[in-house]
């Protein structure tokens, strides 16, 4: 596991594992399995357990901004830890009855595909 890393934005992720197949580029589809927790480890979703991986484009704004950031730069089989601040998750609005407003969200996250 390597050490913790802050960018810019305020998103932090720490390297599980590190993959060694093709690299996670915005405009390619990705494909990972994920589970979100807040910081008090309370999990809220999970492709994990539901046994379907999740896909979309990197960099096309179709997740929330800690996703497009953390999962850029993964190889397929690495493992990420991301910690997205609320201003890169779903801010002040929360997400129904699920995210609370101004909620930071923990992301354990596996690259499967890049395509």
């Amino acid at each position: 596991m390597s050490e913790e890393i802050t960018l810019k934005s305020g998103l932090k992720y720490i390297d599980v594992e590190v993959g060694e197949g093709s690299a996670a580029v915005s405009g390619k589809e990705v494909t990972v399995h994920y589970t979100g927790t807040f910081p008090n480890g309370k999990k809220f979703d999970s492709s994990v357990d539901r046994d379907e991986p999740f896909t979309f484009q990197l960099g096309a704004g179709r997740v929330i901004k800690g996703w497009d950031e953390g999962v850029a730069g993964m190889r397929i089989g690495g493992k990420r830890k991301l910690i997205i601040p609320s201003d890169l998750a779903y801010g002040k609005r929360g997400a129904g009855s699920v995210i609370p407003p101004d909620a930071v969200l923990h992301f354990d996250v596996e690259l499967l595909g890049v395509e």
